[in-house]
């Protein structure tokens, strides 16, 4: 294996522990079931409060229950729901 990747490799396992420790019970305020659910929330966080992303969230996870669900989704649709 590449030096370089293995390095990295190392770096990112020690940024993980580090992570878990400082951060043993992680919350967030967003309200999600799945881990592509809560990706799908924290992209929509970076636009606005967690308040209204749970608000918009709650209508788009009923509609769109898998990643495929979401990317066979008519574009000018989708961009009224969000």
């Amino acid at each position: 294996m590449n030096t370089k990747v293995t390095e990295r490799k190392a770096r990112a396992r020690k940024i993980v522990a580090y992570l878990k420790k400082a951060y043993p019970s992680p919350k967030t305020e967003l309200k999600y079931r799945t881990p592509f659910q809560l990706v799908v929330a924290v992209m929509l966080s970076a636009q606005c409060t967690d308040k209204v992303v749970n608000r918009v969230t709650e209508a788009l996870f009923k509609k769109y229950k898998t990643p495929k669900d979401f990317a066979s989704a008519n574009p000018k649709v989708f961009q009224k729901e969000i």
